[in-house]
């Protein structure tokens, strides 16, 4: 096994950093979503979605250089064209979204499919002894478990 100056092997690094790419792509597609339907929403709830979508894509913003720099971290380079988001992506589009319960049932959709990629992140780092990647993936699942169920509750759907 043939080890990089961080400790980790070569061979699972590469993995990670395919698949922190992914996530990177997907977590791209989910902040082009939240912009939209931060600048689209309408209706009597305007004033609290237009404000949460906001704290969404601020954390979101912080998230994807989080990524892109655990990739550079690990020896990769991070994809950054809307060519290589679009291709890699999993995370549903949403286009005119305006309507608050299309528009909450857009952001769990989203990041029920960023839960995925995650999960299996997760199980990469800990079988490579990754602990930066396990422990970014760890906290990004917690939080946004928590968005999920508070959104569902919005929403007034179980888990």
């Amino acid at each position: 096994m043939q080890l990089n100056s961080l400790g980790l092997d070569v061979n699972k690094t590469e993995d990670l950093k395919r698949d922190l790419n992914n996530l990177l792509a997907n977590f791209q597609l989910y902040y082009q979503n939240l912009r939209g339907i931060h600048w689209n929403i309408r209706g009597k709830r305007f004033f609290d979605l237009h404000e949460k979508f906001e704290e969404l894509y601020n954390d979101t913003q912080e998230k994807i250089d989080m990524i892109a720099e655990r990739v550079l971290t690990l020896g990769g380079t991070p994809l950054h064209t809307f060519e290589d988001y679009i291709k890699a992506g999993k995370v549903p589009v949403g286009k005119n979204v305006h309507q608050d319960e299309a528009a909450v049932t857009l952001v769990v959709d989203s990041l029920t499919e960023l839960l995925k990629i995650e999960r299996v992140i997760l199980d990469e780092s800990a079988d490579a002894n990754d602990e930066g990647t396990n422990s970014m993936m760890s906290d990004f699942i917690t939080e946004q478990e928590k968005t999920i169920w508070m959104m569902k509750a919005w929403l007034d759907e179980k888990i």
